[in-house]
C-alpha cells in the first residue's frame, strides 16, 4: 500500500529509487563530576576528540576533493572552522575547570548555550545555524565515546534514496559522492547548510519529514518530489509513469536554466536588470559564483560577530571584508553595517541590562551602533579601508528619520578625517546607502534619496513592521504576506523616490528571491535585485522572458486592488499566463 509523507522540499527535482534507511543513534550524554586532579587529563581527552573530529572531516574532504568544486567543499570547511572556534574549545574547557564536569557534559552545556543564541534569532538563515552547532557537537561526542564513524558500503548506495534522521554537510557530500538519487531527513529546515548544499549539488531532497524512518524500510521503492516536499512509498504503476514523465521534464528545465549561467539579465524589450547576491560570510561567494559572475548586494556582517561571539577588532574586520572583495574579482560588494539586537545578539551581551519588552522595536542595528560608537567605529574604519581596494558600498540598516541619518553621516566623516590624519588609504567618496525596512523610512524615501547614493528595500522587516506581526509566531504567521496593499504601496513609494532622485533602488529581502514576485517587482519598476544564490537562474529566466512595457500596464492595474487575496489571485494568473506564453 502506498504511503504519502509530506515534508519541506529544499532541492527541486524528482528522484525514483529504492530506500536506504541510514541509522546513526546518538548515545545519551551523562553528567558526572571529576576530581580537580583529573581536570588536566579530561581537558586532554576533549582536545583529543576535537583532533579526531577534525581528522574525520579532513579525510572525507580529501576523499571527495578530486571531483568536487571548491564552493561545495566550503561546507565542510565551515565545520572544520567551528572545531577551531574558541566558542567550542575555551567554553567547554572552562566548564571542565570551573564545574568539574566530564568532557561530554561540559560540551553539552556549551552547545545548549550556543543553540539558545541561534534559537532566539528571528532571521531564518541565522536561526538555522544551530544545525551546524549540533552537527559538530554530535561528531565530537561520538569521538569522546570512541564510536566509529559509520560509513555505509558504497555499493549499496548508488541510485538509492537515503532516509535519515538528519544529515551533516559531510554526510551529504559523502553520500552524493557515492551517487545517491536523493535524500529525505526527519529534521532540518530549508535554510540549513545541508539543505543549501543539496541545491548546489543538484540532489532532490526533502527535510522535516517526521517519522519517515518508522514508516519506510530499506529496499522499498520511493518517489520524492523535491519541489513539492512529497515522498511516496511503494507507488503504483500510474504514479511511477507520471513521475518518470515529470522527472524527464524537470531535467530539461534544469538544462535550460544552466544555459543562463553568466548570461546577462535583459527583458525581451531590451531593459538590463541587475542581479546581485546576498551573503553572510566571504565563503558564500563561492556558491554565488557557481550560478553567475555577479556582485553582492547585501553582505550581512553580523554573522562575523555572532560566530565569534565578540566584537571583532578593526583588523579582523578589514581582513574579512578584503577576502570577500577579492573573491568577487572586480564585482561590487555592498557591506551592510552590523545589525545586532532584537533576535541577533552576541551571547556575552544578552544578560547585560534589563530585558527589552519588545526587542524588535528596541535597541538594534544603527541605534545600537550609535549608542556604542566605540564598537561601531572599528567597522566604519575597516569598510573605509577596504573600499580603497575595489568597488565597495556601505549600507546602513534600520534608519527611521533624516536626523538619524545626519548623525551617522557625521560619524562617518569624522572617521574619514581621522584615517586621513593617520595617512591610511581610504575611499574618500565611498557610496553610502540606506536600508528601507520600516514604514517611516519608506514614507520619507524622497528625503533619504536626496541624501544618499542608493536605497535598498529590506522586505523581511518592512512587512513585519507594516503589519505589526512577528512572522515566526505560528499564531499569526498566516497574516505575513508581501502582497498586502500597504506593503506594496511602501515598496512603490521607495522605488519612485529612487527614480526621482536618479539613484538605484534594490530589493534584498526574501521577496526578491521568490520567482512568484519577479514579474510584480519588474512591473513596479524595480531594476536591481539582491537575492539568494540558488534563486539567481530562476529569477533570471523570468526576467529574460518578460516584456517590461507590457508588465508595467498590467501591474499598475493590479496595484489598484485593495484586497490581498485579489492581488494574490491576479499575480498567480499573470504568472501562469506569462509562463505558458514563453513555454510555447
Amino acid at each position: 500500500m502506498s504511503i504519502l509523507i509530506n515534508g519541506i522540499g529544499v532541492s527541486g527535482g524528482i528522484a525514483i529509487g529504492d530506500a536506504y534507511v541510514y541509522s546513526r543513534e546518538q548515545e545519551e550524554v551523562h553528567e558526572y563530576r571529576i576530581p580537580v586532579a583529573q581536570h588536566k587529563k579530561e581537558i586532554q581527552r576533549f582536545k583529543k576528540a576535537l583532533a579526531e573530529a577534525s581528522k574525520q572531516l579532513n579525510e572525507i574532504k580529501n576523499k571527495i576533493a578530486d571531483d568536487t568544486p571548491p564552493d561545495i567543499l566550503a561546507f565542510i570547511d565551515t565545520h572544520l572552522l567551528m572545531l577551531e572556534d574558541p566558542t567550542f574549545n575555551e567554553g567547554t574547557i572552562a566548564n571542565i575547570k570551573n564545574f568539574s564536569y566530564n568532557a561530554e557534559w561540559a560540551l553539552n552545556i556549551q552547545s545548549e548555550r550556543l543553540v539558545k543564541v541561534f534559537d532566539e534569532m528571528d532571521d531564518p538563515y541565522l536561526r538555522t545555524r544551530k544545525d551546524d552547532v549540533l552537527h559538530v557537537v554530535r561528531r565530537i561526542q561520538n569521538c569522546l565515546a570512541e564510536t566509529p564513524d559509520h560509513v555505509p558500503d558504497p555499493t549499496q548506495l548508488k541510485g538509492r534514496i537515503i532516509i535519515a534522521d538528519d544529515l551533516t554537510p559531510a554526510d551529504t557530500l559523502m553520500l552524493q559522492h557515492h551517487k545517491i538519487a536523493g535524500f529525505v531527513t526527519e529534521y532540518g529546515g530549508p535554510l540549513s547548510h545541508t539543505a543549501i548544499l543539496s541545491k548546489n549539488i543538484g540532489i532532490p531532497a526533502i527535510v522535516g519529514a517526521r517519522h519517515a524512518r518508522k514508516l519506510i524500510q530499506s529496499g522499498e521503492t520511493l518517489i520524492i518530489d523535491g519541489s513539492q516536499g512529497m515522498l511516496i512509498n511503494s507507488p503504483d504503476y500510474r504514479s511511477l509513469k507520471h513521475y518518470r514523465a515529470l522527472r524527464k521534464k524537470d531535467v530539461a528545465r534544469k538544462t535550460l536554466l544552466n544555459k543562463l549561467k553568466f548570461v546577462p539579465a535583459i527583458t525581451t524589450d531590451g531593459k538590463a536588470i541587475t542581479l546581485h547576491g546576498n551573503i553572510n560570510r566571504p565563503e558564500d561567494i563561492r556558491a554565488l559564483k557557481n550560478f553567475d559572475d555577479t556582485g553582492v548586494g547585501l553582505y550581512r556582517t553580523e554573522m562575523l560577530f555572532i560566530e565569534r561571539n565578540e566584537w571583532p577588532d578593526e583588523e579582523t574586520q578589514f581582513k574579512t571584508y578584503k577576502r570577500a572583495l577579492f573573491r568577487l574579482k572586480g564585482q561590487p560588494l555592498t557591506i551592510r553595517t552590523i545589525d545586532l539586537g532584537a533576535d541577533k545578539e552576541i551571547q556575552d551581551t544578552i544578560d547585560q541590562g534589563p530585558m527589552a519588552h519588545n526587542p524588535a522595536m528596541g535597541l538594534r542595528a544603527i541605534r545600537r551602533c550609535m549608542k556604542e560608537p566605540e564598537l561601531f567605529i572599528p567597522q566604519l574604519r575597516a569598510i573605509l579601508r577596504v573600499a580603497a581596494l575595489g568597488p565597495v558600498r556601505m549600507m546602513i540598516p534600520m534608519l527611521t528619520n533624516i536626523e538619524e541619518l545626519k548623525q551617522v553621516q557625521a560619524l562617518i566623516e569624522r572617521t574619514k578625517k581621522q584615517l586621513i590624519k593617520e595617512k591610511v588609504r581610504i575611499d574618500k567618496k565611498l557610496q553610502i546607502g540606506a536600508m528601507i525596512e520600516v514604514p517611516a523610512a519608506a514614507l520619507a524615501a524622497d528625503a533619504f534619496a536626496r541624501q544618499l547614493d542608493f536605497l535598498s528595500i529590506g522586505t523581511n522587516d518592512l512587512i513585519q513592521y507594516t503589519l505589526a506581526l512577528d512572522r515566526i509566531d505560528d499564531e499569526i504567521s498566516y497574516l505575513y504576506n508581501p502582497l498586502n496593499p500597504a506593503v506594496l504601496q511602501l515598496i512603490q513609494i521607495t522605488i519612485n523616490a529612487g527614480k526621482k532622485a536618479g539613484i538605484p533602488v534594490s530589493l534584498c529581502g526574501e521577496m526578491a528571491s521568490n520567482p512568484q514576485y519577479t514579474r510584480l517587482l519588474l512591473g513596479m519598476g524595480l531594476e536591481y535585485f539582491s537575492i539568494q544564490a540558488n534563486a539567481l537562474l530562476e529569477v533570471k529566466h523570468i526576467i529574460n522572458n518578460s516584456n517590461l512595457s507590457r508588465l508595467r500596464s498590467k501591474i499598475k492595474k493590479i496595484l489598484e486592488l485593495q484586497s490581498t487575496h485579489e492581488i494574490e489571485s491576479e499575480i498567480n494568473q499573470l504568472n501562469q499566463r506569462e509562463a505558458e506564453k514563453y513555454n510555447h
